[in-house]
């Protein structure tokens, strides 16, 4: 239930309906509240303000008219223009781009705070009565001294809603180019790998390797899916309950299907009830996504990168920016102890993760990349300044030899591929990466 409840406010930063409905509703309180406290004559004061004006009925019906009217209009086109730069990043830099601007801020609060005052301008302008029209009762007769009713208080508010929208669409018109600028994205995308990181391995390196867990019956899947999110604390209450010992067999970011392996029990057993309870801490979807799971951010990178190194595109500078980011994850996931992900009981020994690996991590970015790369002169060399700095802060031999080796690699590869004054600038730079390591 827990992983659940988790998993949904996770995707309610992934949609553009959320924040509009919120502020919709709020928009609807806001305006019921401020009609009554003109209706009671709160907003009296504002009549003896000579700055303030006060409106006439016909002056606020089209006040609010052409603001509700304008608002509807520019949400309009604000989606529009929003879905443009989707389908535009997710064709040009990878399909799996559209996760991370279907979580833009930016765009989300600036498409809820037209469609709230929208709703805002509608709401009070119903409440606007002309001087022919009869009060609905006594109370509201006395709430103004002028003919009909105009709540002033409201109005006032609404006026200060449209500017606000106004500051939103100039921001808006801004960061929408903004956000799809290439080194924005990469910029976006390789931040959050490192906080990704810091967040899921946060204890430095020890140099050992954690020893695999021992055998146990296993539990097999029953759905078809992504695993999406993993509840490590639930399932540590599990097996506390029921005094059994837990290994995972699946990682956050695989695809599991029926029949395959999800945990295994290694010590203890465990009955119907709480099998289906071990089961219901691990969320399936239909895709992958960034939570828990820094691999789905490296694989973001290296499309992007690949992408740029295509015939098609040949684009190395961007290739470029992303392999600078990689470095500097790699570096990080260096420094890092892998062997288990940071848990609300640190203290718990009854639940053992699959163990990740340095190597696996500089398999998926740099090993994916390293036959575009070897096309690319300019990466090349690139590559192995990124693989020699990650090397340079890392106290264990075994992780600079792998650094080591996909240099090793990355120059057998462009041996293949590069010729002339080409293959002779990365021979020199890899001559100068062996130094390096001796």
């Amino acid at each position: 239930m827990r992983v659940d409840i988790r998993w949904f406010l996770a995707r309610l930063n992934a949609n553009y309906w959320f924040y509009p409905a919120l502020f919709a509703l709020t928009a609807v309180l806001l305006a019921f509240g401020l009609i009554q406290l003109d209706r009671m004559g709160a907003a009296e004061w504002l009549n003896q303000v000579e700055a303030i004006v006060p409106a006439r009925p016909d002056g606020a019906a089209n006040m609010l008219t052409v603001i509700a009217g304008s608002m509807i209009g520019v949400a309009s086109t604000v989606f529009s223009i929003t879905i443009a730069a989707v389908a535009y990043a997710s064709g040009t830099y990878g399909p799996r781009l559209l996760t991370n601007f279907m979580e833009d801020k930016g765009n989300q609060l600036s498409l809820a705070t037209f469609i709230g005052t929208f709703v805002y301008a509608l709401t009070v302008l119903r409440s606007v009565r002309k001087e022919d029209e009869p009060p609905p009762g006594a109370d509201e007769a006395l709430a103004t001294a002028l003919p009909g009713f105009v709540p002033q208080l409201s109005l006032l508010v609404a006026y200060l809603l449209m500017a606000l929208s106004i500051a939103v669409l100039v921001y808006f018109l801004n960061h929408i180019p903004s956000s799809i600028r290439i080194n924005s994205v990469l910029e976006g995308i390789g931040k959050r790998l490192l906080r990704d990181i810091a967040d899921n391995y946060p204890d430095d390196h020890n140099g050992g390797e954690a020893p695999p867990a021992p055998d146990g019956r296993p539990l097999t899947v029953q759905a078809t899916g992504y695993v999406q999110l993993i509840e490590f604390d639930e399932l540590e209450e599990i097996a506390e309950e029921a005094g059994c010992r837990i290994a995972l067999e699946v990682r956050t970011g695989d695809f599991v299907h029926s029949g395959m392996p999800l945990i295994r029990i290694c010590e203890g057993s465990v009955d119907d009830k709480l099998a289906e309870k071990l089961r219901g801490a691990f969320t399936l979807g239909s895709t992958r996504t960034p939570t828990q799971d820094p691999r789905f951010l490296i694989d973001e990178l290296v499309e992007i990168g690949l992408r740029a190194l295509s015939p098609g595109i040949n684009d190395p500078f961007t290739a470029i920016t992303a392999i600078h980011w990689l470095g500097a994850a790699i570096a990080d996931l260096g420094l890092r102890d892998l062997d288990r992900r940071r848990e609300d009981h640190p203290d718990g020994n009854r639940v053992e993760p699959l163990p990740e690996t340095f190597g696996h991590f500089l398999n998926r970015s740099f090993g994916t990349m390293r036959s575009g790369v070897a096309t690319s002169p300019t990466a090349a060399l690139i590559m192995l300044d990124a693989l020699r700095t990650a090397a340079e802060p890392l106290p264990d031999r075994a992780r600079k030899e792998m650094l080591r080796e996909q240099g090793a690699m990355l120059c057998e590869q462009a041996r293949h591929s590069l010729n002339g004054p080409d293959l002779e600038r990365v021979e020199e730079r890899y001559a100068a990466f062996q130094q390096a390591f001796a």
